[in-house]
């Protein structure tokens, strides 16, 4: 849980850049990518992921300009990782001009619960981090090149000149 909006803000810059990156890499014919018929697209996963920035933190008072739950989903990838692009860096913002630590601690309701801004923070982040797992899958599936995370993804260690491990 976040103590000081520094403190989140120092984490959400490493996660909305991972993000990005991910982003970056899907292409127009990716986004209809799916596991399997009548579940979600790769297009749908990366859109949810821009939307619920806004969706979620507006829920607890912050005021920034960023795709709306529910604006349309684009047909262009360029257009999905822009939208990721304004909504993380106006949320980096808003932050920093409309709230103070002290914020932190106030309590919203979410979806029939009640939570504290900070923890609304955490999930933020960990819901961000659970749809890229998800994005990486279909990426793959999509034939794809894929960013390391956590760690060097398969064609990172290539570059690296490691052995890829098995």
């Amino acid at each position: 849980m976040y103590h000081t909006i520094e403190e989140f803000l120092a984490d959400w810059s490493d996660e909305s850049s991972s993000t990005q990156k991910l982003l970056a890499l899907l292409t127009d014919e990716s986004l209809t990518t799916r596991v399997a018929e009548g579940e979600r697209t790769l297009g749908f996963l990366a859109w949810h992921i821009v939307v619920s920035v806004h969706e979620m933190m507006s829920r607890v008072g912050l005021e920034f300009n960023a795709p709306h739950h529910d604006a349309k989903m684009p047909s262009s990838a360029k257009e999905i990782a822009e939208g990721y692009e304004r909504a993380s860096g106006n949320l980096a913002t808003a932050m920093r001009e409309q709230w103070s630590d002290a914020d932190l601690s106030k309590e919203h309701d979410m979806y029939g619960e009640m939570w504290s801004s900070a923890k609304t923070l955490d999930v933020l982040v960990k819901h961000q981090i659970h749809h890229r797992g998800q994005l990486t899958v279909l990426m793959r599936q999509a034939g794809l090149a894929m960013v390391g995370m956590y760690g060097p993804s398969r064609e990172e260690w290539k570059m690296y000149g490691g052995d890829v491990p098995e």
